[in-house]
């Protein structure tokens, strides 16, 4: 049963953007490539951690949110595992009202970026 999840993970601060960009392109690719839709993808960016991660204080945070299969959460977790790169992570499933919340939160940041525009 397909079913709607959020991933956020964090990522070392040592990396270059570029590294870091290709870091997030990996996981969607990831998750594409296992038939997961892509709905939304939001980089948090730099940030301080509340207490040291291997002696880091701070990571990139980014997030994403997805639809899948319950099977791929599995592998998607075991690649996260695996890879140096990353601090920490943390994948959740969303219930209607996280999912009505957070298309409710989009909306208003759209809305906020459109009404700038029309001003000017």
């Amino acid at each position: 049963m397909v079913k709607q999840y959020e991933t956020v993970f964090i990522v070392t601060p040592v990396l270059s953007d570029d590294q870091m960009k290709e870091t997030v392109k990996k996981y969607t690719d990831f998750l594409s490539n296992r038939g997961a839709e892509i709905v939304h993808t939001n980089n948090w960016g730099m940030r301080k951690l509340a207490y040291p991660i291997k002696k880091k204080t701070t990571g990139f945070y980014y997030l994403i949110e997805f639809k899948a299969e319950g099977s791929v959460i599995a592998d998607l977790e075991v690649a996260y595992k695996r890879d140096e790169r990353l601090l920490r992570f943390l994948t959740v499933s969303l219930d209607k009202h996280a999912i009505a919340y957070n298309e409710k939160k989009r909306a208003a940041k759209q809305q906020q970026v459109e009404a700038p525009a029309e001003q000017n």
